[in-house]
Formats: C-alpha cells, sequence, structure tokens
C-alpha cells in the first residue's frame, strides 16, 4: 500500500518529534552518545530557537500521520544569532550545569576537540547575510531517505521566502551526501572549509560547506 505522505507548517504538538529526529540525526556517522550524552541539551542546541522562537518558518513532512522529517528556518540569520548568543545559550550553559552535561566523558571530549578546532578558526566564516538572509535546517528520519522529501520540502521552503519577499538562504552541512543534493537543487557553493574536532573519533578531517541560492 501507498504511504500519504504529506508536507504541511509546523504545529506545536511536533515539536517533540522535531527535536527527536534531530537528536537521532546529529552525528550521522556514529551513535550520538558517544559525542553529546543529554538529548535535553542537544536538541535545544539544534532546534530551540526555530521551533519557539519562529515556528512560522518551520515545516514537517508525514508518513501515515507520523511526523518522519521537518525543515526548520529562519527569514533572518543576524536576529537569530543575538537571541541565540544572548539568551538562549546563557540560560543552556545554566540548564546543562544542573543537569551535569560538563561532568559527562564524552561529552567533556567532545566540546573538548570543538574548543581547539574553534580557537584554531575553524568554525570561522565569512557573513553571507546580506545578500542570503534566510537560513534552513533539515532532518529526515533515515528510513524515509529516497523518497523524494528532502527536495520537496526545499521547495516548499523556497516558494514561502519567495511569498515573504526574502532575498536569498544559505545554510551549512558536513554532509557529503546533502553537498550532491543541494547542488542538484540548483544552491551555489559559497565556502568549503576542513574541520578538525572529529579527528579523535574518526581518524581524518571532514569538510564544511556552505550552500546559498538567490530566490
Amino acid at each position: 500500500m501507498k504511504k500519504k505522505i504529506i508536507i504541511r507548517k509546523f504545529e506545536k504538538k511536533d515539536r517533540k518529534y522535531v527535536r527527536r529526529i534531530a537528536c537521532d540525526t546529529a552525528f550521522w556517522r556514529s551513535s550520538r552518545y558517544e559525542f553529546f550524552e543529554d538529548d535535553e541539551i542537544l536538541a535545544d542546541l539544534l532546534t530551540l530557537y526555530y521551533t519557539d522562537y519562529e515556528p512560522s518558518y518551520c515545516f514537517v513532512t508525514t508518513c501515515d500521520g507520523s511526523v518522519v522529517g521537518y525543515l526548520i528556518g529562519t527569514k533572518n540569520v543576524r536576529v537569530m544569532n543575538r537571541v541565540f548568543y544572548f539568551l538562549i545559550i546563557p540560560k543552556l550553559f545554566l540548564k546543562s550545569m544542573y543537569r551535569g552535561l560538563f561532568f559527562k566523558k564524552n561529552t567533556n571530549r567532545f566540546l573538548y576537540h570543538c574548543l581547539i578546532s574553534f580557537f584554531k578558526g575553524e568554525f570561522s566564516a565569512p557573513d553571507f547575510s546580506l545578500k542570503y538572509p534566510a537560513t534552513l535546517h533539515i532532518n529526515i528520519n533515515k528510513d524515509f531517505h529516497n523518497l523524494k522529501i528532502g527536495s520537496a520540502l526545499i521547495s516548499k521552503y523556497l516558494d514561502f521566502l519567495k511569498k515573504e519577499r526574502i532575498g536569498g538562504v544559505h545554510f551549512g552541512t558536513t554532509s557529503e551526501g546533502a553537498k550532491a543534493f543541494f547542488t542538484k537543487m540548483g544552491f551555489k557553493l559559497l565556502l568549503t572549509k576542513k574541520r578538525s574536532y572529529l579527528r579523535y573519533k574518526t581518524g581524518k578531517d571532514e569538510f564544511f560547506y556552505v550552500f546559498g541560492k538567490e530566490i
């Protein structure tokens, strides 16, 4: 029987499913618990701004009524960054202390290598927000890949941004598969940068790609 797949605007009831998928797909090579041992904090880092501060720019995909993928975004990266760094991060730091996150071995090791990578300048990037003010974050349950859900979500979001008169969108990814996918979708590769923060686990550096598209 053919599955009924629907793309619709995000609703409050979808929040827990978006957070779960975000955690499940956060470290696609391995179990997330090898890197980050608190799903609550991880989900906050990945999704809280979008779902709680700008839900009108979020979409979900359902299959037979169950949420199997999402695209969450914002129309203005600069506004998002201000809220994230000055409101969300301080609260998450206190929450992490309360939950004992910084005393967990795998998390400590991961954060230590992220910090080294940061001081090496591997997380720095030009500001693309003037030409491409919006951004997006997309993930799909691995059991529902190859059903063209990703391209349908992207098309839906781009149409929405166009109606909102947003001039462009940019975002980053470390996935080689995503690189090929977004190139095929007509996005322009704006930046390629090597990052070493996972080398301690994978034995190699990975590449970070930034893509953009005018609308």
